[in-house]
């Protein structure tokens, strides 16, 4: 651990040398200017200021060399463009901070931190002072841990694996979309072969990235926004609809005749599969999102009886007792 400590220290006071230098330097000039910090000579010296010199690049440092004849055998120097490295100065008129400022106080991050992203953003651009008043807060963005990787994948087109609803999804990532304050993405779904959402809280375990940049392409005017589905209650599932047992796409619900009609028109007739004499329906929903699936039946209150499957009945079960263990206080304040 003290090793790698060391490098960062050293890669800190390199970034600094070369940004301060008045002219440039060579390699063996920087080995004196951090005396200590290279222990090696000769090619191992140069094999270590190399891999220094790729890490601050990879990172956007734009570090210039050229050949310096010194007379005999040459060399090279390094220095970096300030010009390049610095930020220049975006000459905001006083309405565009003010945007800035209100874009902010319209939305907070969930990481929780002191100071975020963009908080620190807005104050290296003089707009320190929205945070004088408290502004009303009109969403809140939330950050996951699988989020990074998703928009990796999705800006290079890589195929990206994780688990959902306990099995394991290979996705090619077409896009992300925030919606009602969750993250989703849509993609095609290799084990199904076709498009499918995932809601991003709910992947389990860490989302990582399979192969190389341009595994794929999207389709041709693909537009998150259109693609989103129009039923929660389908999240995961694609158009056909087909999945294994253990992970249940529809359910067989009775619903009262007091009832029937609002259903049947909300769900569409082809969605009823039994009638009865009383007035009673029997439909076939989509519950591939237990949780929208089990929110929708409760709504129906005593309306509404899961008949099957068993896991979309137990979802269901498991709910209510959980409602009904709840302290009668709590669920008031749950309510309001």
């Amino acid at each position: 651990m003290a090793q790698r400590i060391d490098r960062v220290e050293r890669l800190t006071n390199l970034l600094a040398l070369l940004l301060e230098t008045p002219r440039p330097l060579s390699l063996v000039e920087i080995a004196a200017e951090l005396e200590g910090q290279y222990t090696s000579t000769g090619n191992a010296l140069r094999a270590a200021f190399e891999r220094d010199k790729a890490a601050l690049r990879d990172i956007g440092v734009p570090i210039e060399s050229e050949h310096r004849d010194d007379g005999s055998f040459g060399t090279y120097v390094y220095w970096i463009d300030r010009a390049r490295y610095e930020l220049a100065d975006l000459d905001l008129e006083p309405d565009e901070t003010r945007g800035l400022q209100m874009a902010f106080a319209a939305v907070r991050s969930t990481s929780g931190s002191a100071m975020t992203a963009g908080e620190e953003a807005l104050w290296k651009l003089g707009g320190g002072d929205a945070f004088e008043s408290a502004a009303l807060v009109t969403a809140s963005v939330p950050e996951l841990p699988a989020l990074p990787v998703l928009r990796d994948a999705a800006a290079r087109r890589a195929v990206v694996q994780f688990g959902y609803h306990g099995r394991r999804r290979e996705v090619d990532p077409y896009g992300l979309l925030l919606r009602n304050g969750f993250w989703y993405v849509l993609g095609r779904d290799h084990g199904h072969d076709e498009q499918r959402t995932y809601r991003v809280d709910r992947i389990e375990g860490d989302a990582t990235i399979v192969g190389d940049g341009g595994a794929f392409e999207r389709p041709a005017g693909f537009d998150p926004r259109d693609a989103f589905p129009a039923d929660a209650k389908r999240f995961g599932v694609g158009a056909t609809g087909d999945e294994t047992a253990a992970a249940p796409t529809t359910a067989s619900v009775r619903i009262s005749a007091d009832r029937a009609v609002l259903v049947e028109r909300q769900l569409g007739s082809d969605r009823v599969t039994r009638r009865y004499k009383r007035g009673d329906i029997v439909v076939d929903v989509p519950c591939a999102n237990l949780d929208a699936f089990g929110s929708w039946v409760l709504g129906l209150t005593d309306h509404a009886e899961v008949l099957s499957p068993p896991a979309a009945r137990a979802a269901v079960v498991d709910r209510l007792r959980a409602i009904a263990a709840t302290p009668p206080r709590t669920r008031r304040k749950a309510a309001r």
